[in-house]
């Protein structure tokens, strides 16, 4: 019996360097969390996320319940909006924990598509093209 394994549209970051990097890129701020994204330079690469639960939000238990509510909205729908190459870090602010969920997915999905309109409108004009 094979088991297949699924393939994962975004993948992780799990050490601090990959955090700290991200760190020092655009910072997207909401009332629910804060959006760290930096681009990688590897537009053929996966985007990969991290979260960040601080202990000022509470016991182990809140904390967890916090971060698997971000992951869930990644997963169900906030990943497919991310850029490959890309690298985000989402902080956790406490109303996360009483949000409702809807609320979460699609204040992420505007932080994420609203830092790409940003991107793009930023990009200069093509020579002769004004």
């Amino acid at each position: 019996m094979t088991k297949t394994v699924r393939q994962s549209a975004v993948g992780r970051l799990k050490s601090r360097p990959q955090f700290l990097f991200v760190r020092e890129g655009e910072k997207r701020r909401g009332p629910l969390f804060l959006l760290e994204v930096r681009d990688r330079q590897a537009p053929d690469e996966q985007p990969r996320v991290g979260f960040t639960v601080t202990k000022k939000h509470g016991n182990a238990v809140e904390r967890n319940r916090m971060r698997r509510r971000l992951k869930e909205a990644v997963r169900l729908s906030a990943g497919f909006a991310m850029e490959p190459g890309h690298d985000y870090v989402v902080v956790a602010r406490r109303d996360v924990l009483n949000a409702p969920f809807k609320t979460l997915v699609a204040g992420l999905k505007e932080r994420i598509a609203t830092r790409h309109k940003q991107k793009q409108q930023q990009r200069p004009a093509a020579p002769g093209k004004e």
